[in-house]
């Protein structure tokens, strides 16, 4: 990674994560004052899938919500230091490389909208319910998918370099 001014480096792509941030939020805003709390109130869109208003005391997907209240300051924690690796990261690498900044941006987006939260609540709101048949996966949020969708598209591109051929320099 090589120094690039800031105003032609990844950076820029935070607006990205800054409109994940303000949909996610204004998402949870919606379901928090139009819907009643817990699975009885869920509103059925589709043979599989659920609208619901609930609270998540873990990370993505429900993931140690049944502990103490500790994890709360940890995944806190985590989410700002994600950021702030992920921003510094996305200052090294030139705007016009997309991929790799529109995986980072998307994670930071969902991670401080859960981070806000955590801050403002003490739990995450959660509102997608998907299902087959009895089996429910974890609810989660735009957020959660953010996440999961940057850190899908890191992974892809590191499966992505491997298969590059190498250039060789004549």
């Amino acid at each position: 990674m090589s120094n690039i001014p800031l105003k032609q480096s990844g950076v820029r792509w935070l607006l990205l994560a800054f409109v994940i941030f303000l949909a996610d939020i204004a998402i949870k805003f919606v379901v928090m004052e139009n819907m009643g709390y817990g699975w009885s109130n869920r509103i059925e869109i589709l043979p599989f899938f659920n609208l619901l208003y609930v609270h998540n005391y873990g990370a993505a997907f429900s993931f140690l919500s049944d502990q103490g209240g500790w994890q709360r300051w940890f995944f806190t924690a985590i989410a700002f230091a994600v950021t702030a690796m992920l921003t510094y990261w996305m200052s090294k690498l030139p705007a016009k490389e997309k991929w790799n900044n529109i995986a980072y941006a998307m994670i930071i987006g969902g991670a401080v909208g859960n981070v806000f939260d955590r801050v403002v609540h003490g739990f995450v709101v959660d509102y997608l319910d998907f299902y087959w048949g009895t089996y429910h996966w974890p609810a989660f949020n735009l957020a959660d998918m953010g996440i999961c969708i940057g850190a899908a598209m890191i992974i892809l591109d590191g499966f992505r370099k491997d298969k590059e051929p190498e250039q060789k320099e004549s």
